[in-house]
């Protein structure tokens, strides 16, 4: 079992020793002058991989995404997306306030798809009272669930009906390609542009690669030097990308089969009133009648005491990921048990408590 307990995100994943001596003997150049061997590997490896022309290293899924809406989108267009979704919820509004570019957001449905139906009257008609509807953006998973293949394929047929272009927030694509049994090339099939990122389940510290067209690429890379995103000698930080890549995508299958082992475990638990688990991710809600916020306090602390890293709320969202093990999943449950049984603890150390204190102040739909 580790030292820590870390179920925040699996944006908390740290390089491995063979991922850090990959990065150290990086070949690199200058990325801005596109002349990095290691960044322009890991781009046509993405793109490749993915079934597009060409593929740009940006520093962030944010700023991935940003790109892509500013290269589909102009002043006065509108994108259609999920209430949930991260590029309208989550991404500090930027398409609106960098690109003057209208968001028409949809209530998801319980699975994260969004109705049909909804889609198609969202789409405004061709006057000039209205925003101009562009793009139709969807996310692969969205808090964990996975995107039906038909459904996926509709939705892009509906787009297409009305001339619309569709991207793919893919932050989690590779958990997606996994779940399904697929490819990366299925999972991103049929997008016009997708944002595949490197930093979560996959391993990597940092990064996102957007693939598309290279025409599309082409806009994005100028609109990622405007957006102070141009790097120098990335390659550092592109050799982890392809070690993921090469390493770590099969592997997610194991994050998958531990959050299902966590959910069981959890489960008869008389103070928890539902528990879902998709993919990598666990959704635990506790029945307020039983855990009310003051018994969320110490719960909190009590995991704190025992070396466990999570956001304690109403409903708790528990992400496993490549630093995690199955035996971390079975000391969380017999955590958890310990409290409800009144075994609590409260000395916590102060490494510890200090990122508690970040954890239970963030919501659990962030990455």
């Amino acid at each position: 079992m580790n030292a820590i307990i870390d179920l925040r995100s699996d944006t908390v994943t740290r390089p491995s020793a063979p991922m850090r001596a990959a990065m150290a003997a990086a070949e690199v150049g200058d990325d801005v002058w596109g002349d990095d061997p290691t960044v322009i590997r890991l781009q046509d490896i993405c793109a490749e991989r993915a079934g597009f022309e060409a593929g740009l290293f940006l520093p962030s899924g944010t700023q991935s995404n940003l790109c892509a809406l500013l290269v589909h989108c102009a002043r006065g267009d509108e994108y259609i997306v999920g209430q949930l979704a991260h590029t309208y919820k989550y991404e500090g509004g930027g398409a609106a306030v960098l690109g003057s570019i209208q968001p028409q957001p949809i209530e998801n449905e319980l699975d994260g798809s969004l109705p049909l139906s909804k889609i198609a009257a969202a789409v405004k008609p061709d006057d000039d009272h209205f925003a101009r509807t562009k793009l139709l953006a969807l996310e692969n998973t969205i808090g964990g669930k996975l995107l039906p293949t038909g459904y996926v394929r509709e939705a892009q047929a509906l787009a297409r009906s009305y001339g619309l272009r569709v991207h793919l927030d893919g932050a989690r694509v590779a958990n997606a390609a996994v779940a399904m049994n697929a490819s990366l090339r299925d999972a991103c099939a049929g997008f016009d542009s997708v944002s595949i990122c490197l930093s979560k389940g996959l391993g990597a510290p940092v990064g996102s690669v957007l693939v598309g067209k290279k025409e599309f690429i082409r806009e994005a890379k100028r609109w990622r030097k405007m957006l102070g995103g141009g790097m120098r000698q990335v390659g550092i930080l592109a050799a982890a990308g392809i070690y993921a890549l090469e390493h770590n995508v099969a592997r997610l299958a194991d994050d998958h089969a531990n959050a299902e082992a966590l959910a069981s475990g959890l489960r008869g638990l008389a103070e928890i009133s539902t528990i879902s688990q998709a993919t990598n991710m666990v959704f635990v809600s506790f029945d307020g009648a039983k855990v009310p916020s003051a018994q969320m306090i110490r719960l909190q602390s009590h995991y704190a005491a025992s070396g466990v890293l999570c956001a304690v709320a109403p409903t708790m969202r528990l992400v496993t990921h490549l630093d995690v093990s199955r035996a971390d999943m079975d000391a969380f449950v017999a955590i958890t048990q310990d409290f409800f049984a009144g075994n609590i603890r409260t000395e916590s150390a102060p490494k510890v408590q200090k990122a508690v204190g970040y954890a239970a102040t963030a919501s659990g739909g962030t990455r």
